[in-house]
């Protein structure tokens, strides 16, 4: 199989290895090396082989250098998939987490993400793992919270007037120890006689 002919002259070889020096990217550089394996006179085989690739790998690469140069020997992202949920129905989830369940509609008094997914089903057809809930809510800038649920009948006037009338609990005062021996044993320590030191 006759090789395809590097068209694409505006860089020399020794251009081409210093462009894969300075590069970031390992397999740009990679494929850098190999087009100038090939300008330099190296089959195509063997520059391929030197570079980590087979021949065909090196054919379609030549082609991505001659039609976009430098940029052409750089992996492409690939897309991610659209989203299933469009900018409104996301602002409306977003909303939706806000303003919190009402026990009453929804049976809960904290949205889960399992409970969300039920309702995006509900409301717009679109069945989403608890685990993709979980992006979506980070996306919209949510974090995860874990907070005790309030009841829904819980009397806050009553809980503030029990938190004034309670007492209020402060520790013991310390009393003061008694002050420390000079000795480590506690009693004073008489001087060895000359006679016994004899």
């Amino acid at each position: 199989m006759a090789g395809v002919a590097i068209t694409r002259m505006d860089l020399t070889a020794g251009q081409l290895r210093q462009a894969s020096v300075r590069s970031r990217d390992s397999n740009a550089a990679r494929r850098m090396l190999a087009l100038a394996l090939v300008m330099e006179g190296k089959s195509r085989s063997e520059a391929a082989a030197s570079c980590g690739m087979d021949r065909q790998t090196l054919r379609d690469w030549v082609h991505r250098y001659n039609a976009f140069g430098l940029d052409g020997l750089i992996d492409r992202k690939a897309p991610g998939a659209a989203p299933l949920l469009s900018p409104s129905q996301m602002q409306e989830v977003a909303e939706l987490v806000r303003q919190g369940p009402d026990p009453t509609v929804h049976g809960v008094v904290r949205w889960r993400r399992i409970d969300l997914s039920r309702l995006i089903e509900e409301r717009w057809g679109v069945r989403l793992a608890e685990r993709s809930v979980g992006d979506l809510l980070r996306r919209l800038g949510f974090r995860r919270m874990s907070v005790r649920p309030r009841c829904p009948e819980q009397d806050v006037a009553a809980q503030e007037a029990h938190k004034k009338t309670s007492p209020t609990w402060s520790p013991p005062a310390c009393r003061p120890g008694r002050a420390a021996s000079r000795s480590s044993s506690g009693g004073r320590t008489k001087h060895a006689s000359a006679s016994r030191a004899r």
